[in-house]
């Protein structure tokens, strides 16, 4: 049976950490995804982005038309190598003439009439005069001619406009993307956009490099940290519906390897239970049975001595035999209230003084009795009951100890009743086993040892206590003794 409950212990807790491997591995994997969306949904964001901010440097030049001019020629060549392989080339020549510059008007208005009568008479001459910015490029690696034209007008746009990381961020954060923007001169063109994407989970960015004027090898950089509350946010129902199934599912194997500890638990306390009742109940059945034969023999009973022991001898082993029988018809008692109780008013300390004449001591042990109650004291209870609770304890407090035992016994006023103090200078109680001691068939380490009894001494005397309405609790210190409280209200 151990065997198999072992078995269940690793099936269960193996089935428990698969379990929460295959999730992990699935949120990952659904984390993955959206990360990718996000990456996909960025990607087209900064896309559109460039296109329209090329359309904002266009629409800037057309709106400087009367200050400025611009004359391009643009001419793309096909060759043929040595191996028959067409070779596509192409060059772009710009000239920018700014009406402005020419007139040496710093403050942004447009020109008067006059202003543009002269700057009319002197284009001609500052035609001849300014620089041509001119570009050439072998683009046969261009995926078209349709790509070789666009690369000149974009080097025509950036002499015309040049392009600035605060223009594209203004656009970018109007899309709520805030990323690092760089420029930066390549070593070769690139006709297409090139995305890095995330290699790490927990700070994840995306990288995207495209060119702006590729005959000038010029691109921009544009390096965007990706929000993972975005996406955690995204993920919410997902995350949400898995943490609460992950929680049920393992509350539910938790609670069953619970279960099943508890149930073989109590099977070990059935079993032990069972082993000691039979131990404990053979003794006072031995004992009678031999007073029994004594009272047989004719001549032993000539002798008053022999005949009054033997007598006492039946009268304790039939007090035994009937408080163990008292002991678990009470502890069979589904609660406290069905445990019937005759309040009466009695002398606590005659009680107490009558109950230590009755403790049968063993033959190995001296004990002293110190009643410190006051004579006088009345006390509303169920005279056996509490008979029977001092009885264990004192018991208990004579059977946990050295061959000298002392116990004090006195009492205090409470607010609502009055407090029995039972205190020994027996082996003490440990601390980790104080809280276990009133359960039921709980021994502690005096079930590996010698001493006799089936565990339910103190579970029987918490559960008198609780039929009064009282509470009962312990101070111990091991080696040095112990103090049991019973409060009974009053």
């Amino acid at each position: 049976m151990e065997n198999k409950i072992k078995t269940l212990y690793i099936l269960s807790i193996t089935a428990i950490l698969a379990f929460l491997g295959m999730q992990a591995y699935w949120l990952y994997t659904r984390y993955e995804y959206s990360l990718k969306d996000y990456e996909d949904r960025a990607e087209t964001t900064v896309a559109n982005a460039l296109i329209e901010y090329d359309r904002a440097r266009s629409r800037r030049s057309s709106n400087q038309s009367d200050t400025l001019r611009v004359m391009s020629s643009f001419n793309m060549n096909h060759d043929m190598d040595s191996l028959g392989k067409t070779i596509r080339k192409v060059t772009v020549s710009t000239k920018v003439i700014r009406g402005k510059d020419l007139l040496n008007i710093k403050e942004k208005r447009k020109l008067t009439s006059e202003e543009m009568a002269k700057l009319e008479k002197i284009v001609l001459d500052s035609l001849e005069k300014t620089e041509a910015k001119r570009a050439s490029l072998d683009v046969t690696s261009a995926p078209s001619d349709g790509a070789a034209w666009s690369a000149m007008k974009n080097f025509e746009l950036e002499v015309q406009s040049p392009f600035t990381v605060v223009g594209i961020d203004s656009i970018l954060k109007k899309e709520n993307i805030r990323a690092d923007i760089s420029l930066k001169e390549t070593d070769s063109v690139l006709w297409k956009p090139i995305s890095t994407r995330h290699s790490s989970i927990i700070y994840p960015r995306l990288k995207i490099t495209t060119h702006y004027s590729e005959l000038e090898h010029k691109a921009v950089v544009v390096d965007c940290p990706i929000p993972v509350s975005e996406i955690l946010k995204e993920m919410g129902w997902t995350l949400l519906l898995a943490c609460i199934l992950s929680l049920f599912l393992i509350l539910c194997l938790v609670w069953q390897i619970k279960t099943i500890v508890k149930l073989t638990r109590l099977d070990k306390m059935r079993n032990s239970f069972i082993t000691t009742m039979i131990h404990e109940l053979k003794r006072p059945i031995t004992t009678l049975k031999m007073c029994v034969s004594g009272m047989d023999n004719d001549k032993m009973m000539e002798d008053s001595q022999l005949r009054h022991e033997v007598a006492s001898e039946t009268r304790i082993a039939l007090d035994n035999l009937a408080a163990y029988f008292s002991k678990l018809r009470d502890i069979t008692f589904n609660n406290v209230e069905q445990i019937p109780l005759y309040i009466t008013s009695f002398n606590l300390h005659q009680l107490v003084d009558e109950v230590s004449k009755s403790i049968a001591l063993p033959s190995n042990k001296r004990a002293t009795f110190e009643n410190h109650i006051p004579e006088d004291l009345e006390i509303s209870a169920d005279r056996t009951h509490l008979s029977n609770i001092i009885i264990n304890l004192i018991e208990n407090a004579i059977k946990y100890s050295g061959q000298d035992v002392t116990v004090r016994i006195n009492s205090e006023s409470t607010v609502d009743g009055i407090a029995i103090k039972i205190a020994d200078n027996g082996n003490g109680i440990s601390i980790g086993n104080q809280n276990k001691i009133f359960d039921r068939f709980y021994r502690g380490n005096a079930s590996t040892s010698e001493i006799p009894g089936m565990g339910l001494g103190l579970a029987y005397v918490k559960l008198l206590v609780d039929a009064h309405g009282g509470e009962i609790s312990v101070e111990s210190t091991e080696s040095i003794g112990s103090t049991f409280t019973i409060k009974i209200p009053q």
